[in-house]
């Protein structure tokens, strides 16, 4: 666009004062596009994670993000209240545990078994996970274990090695079988509380989990709906200011009045219809997509004549770049241009049988 040229000083100051007015202008939507493009960023990430403002959005958005934080927060005292329901399990388990290790059969299984003084040569080589009552109970005091299966797990393993490892009818076997069967009757006993806590506890962090999720979709929803508005906004901004910027440009000539036509004629039928589209935007009574088209450019407001200018010195460029390329690459496709040539005089009829609908499009630079 070719600003308004003048011989006077005064309006040479005016004129530098509206450019940088428009500089700083484009830097203010160029510095808001380059926030909003780390907030769409930021969206695009989650939603890649999960497999669709101004300051007082900013606000908004801090509001969002202390939801899913609260949710977070609000899973700890879950966690902690099913602690201390595991802890009053674990403290059921140390009752049986207590009954199992006082029995006057269980000295054997207290400590660990020392294979080479007891000239078990092969014990280790038999038993692939050595387990004792007495390493049980310090894993209990230490906090070792995150369930009470874990410890019954560990118990009867102890009983289950010195029943694989001894001979049914020795005396080590026949204690380690005794305590075994007591303590599966404790634990029968307890199961049905164990399953119970178990079931409770998958429920809440289940729960949990769904809660921040859906906390996060809303924040993140929220954040796209306030991008899509911000962007919006700064579209109708950058409307506006382009339309002011033709009003400081010159008016147009009725030689570029005539050159706009004519080239409007050269265009592609894809590259016209956009450019009708265009016409369209500042003047909704024109029917673009009309059979036919009839565009006086007298009438066009400067706003559009403008945009078609740029529009149609781009589009043709492109023209000429694709015509240019397809020049050199005529030389290798002669024969198979011949070939198709040759198949189309062979069958004439093939060519008219489905004439394609003709929109007609009349431009007047008068």
């Amino acid at each position: 666009m070719e600003p308004m040229s003048s011989s006077n000083p005064d309006s040479r100051s005016v004129g530098a004062a509206e450019a940088e007015g428009f500089r700083q202008s484009v830097d203010e939507i160029s510095a808001k596009v380059n926030t909003l493009e780390k907030r769409v960023n930021e969206v695009e990430q989650y939603y890649l994670r999960k497999g669709s403002p101004t300051s007082s959005k900013e606000k908004e958005r801090e509001k969002h993000f202390n939801n899913i934080k609260k949710q977070q927060q609000d899973a700890s005292p879950r966690r902690a209240t099913a602690a201390k329901r595991m802890r009053d399990l674990l403290n059921e388990f140390s009752v049986i545990f207590k009954q199992i290790t006082q029995h006057e059969w269980s000295w054997p299984f207290m400590s660990p078994v020392d294979a080479q003084s007891l000239g078990l040569h092969d014990y280790h080589q038999v038993i692939e996970k050595p387990m004792d009552l007495r390493t049980v109970q310090s894993k209990m005091e230490t906090g070792g274990y995150n369930s009470v299966r874990e410890i019954y797990a560990d118990m009867r393993l102890v009983f289950k090695n010195a029943i694989k490892y001894n001979d049914e009818k020795d005396d080590v076997h026949v204690m380690a079988q005794t305590l075994l069967e007591k303590l599966e009757e404790k634990w029968l006993q307890l199961l049905p509380k164990v399953v119970e806590e178990e079931k409770r506890q998958a429920d809440e962090e289940a729960q949990a989990r769904v809660d921040i999720k859906h906390a996060e979709e809303f924040a993140y929803a929220s954040i796209a709906k306030d991008l899509s508005s911000e962007l919006l906004d700064i579209d109708v901004y950058l409307k506006d200011l382009k339309k002011l910027v033709v009003q400081k440009c010159r008016k147009m000539s009725f030689d570029d009045k005539r050159r706009l036509g004519t080239a409007l004629t050269q265009l592609s039928p894809e590259d016209l219809s956009k450019a009708l589209d265009i016409v369209a935007q500042d003047n909704p009574e024109f029917q673009a997509t009309a059979q036919e088209v009839d565009l006086d450019i007298d009438t066009q407001s400067d706003y559009t004549l403008w945009r078609l200018k740029v529009f149609v010195k781009d589009a043709l460029k492109v023209k000429a770049q694709a015509a240019a390329l397809a020049a050199t690459q005529v030389p290798e496709a002669m024969g198979g241009n011949k070939v198709a040539t040759s198949k189309r005089n062979r069958e004439p009829s093939d060519a008219v049988t489905k004439p394609a609908p003709k929109r007609t499009k009349k431009i007047s630079a008068m």
